[in-house]
């Protein structure tokens, strides 16, 4: 059995592309995306929720192993690449902090929203208005009818 193993291991790290694929220069990185991958969707989210605290951790957090990911040998483009991703989403997310929190972005959020809100009783008073329009037309109908 352990020459069995010996002789895959060898078999496998003879392959360049399987060498790599087996490796922790592959699935470090793979494991880590999961932080890129949730930081590009929480763009989409309401940035009243972001953490300034967190979010600038996380960019100097990135910035350090992108770094890294250049010093060690071989160089480890892969994880340069899923830190890269993070790096962008972060300064994103705190570029939407700094301006909900920091320039106005709050202040027009709740202006929208009031906005929103009146336009949607007019639309809703526009709405009544027909189908009570709607039901007289109907009636009228059924009256030429009989």
């Amino acid at each position: 059995m352990a020459s069995f193993i010996s002789a895959l291991n060898a078999k496998i790290r003879s392959q360049p592309v399987l060498n790599y694929v087996c490796s922790t220069h592959f699935w470090g990185p793979m494991s880590n995306f999961g932080i890129p991958v949730a930081a590009v969707m929480d763009t989409q989210k309401d940035a009243e929720i972001i953490s300034g605290k967190m979010t600038g951790v996380l960019c100097i957090y990135s910035a350090t192993f992108m770094r890294y990911a250049l010093a060690v040998q071989p160089k480890n483009y892969l994880l340069f690449a899923c830190h890269a991703v993070n790096e962008g989403a972060q300064l994103m997310q705190g570029y939407r902090y700094l301006d909900y929190w920091n320039w106005g972005g709050r202040e027009r959020a709740l202006q929208a929203r009031a906005l929103a809100d009146k336009g949607a009783d007019k639309a809703e008073g526009v709405v009544r208005e027909g189908v009570e329009k709607g039901k007289g037309v109907v009636a009228e109908v059924k009256d030429k009818l009989r």
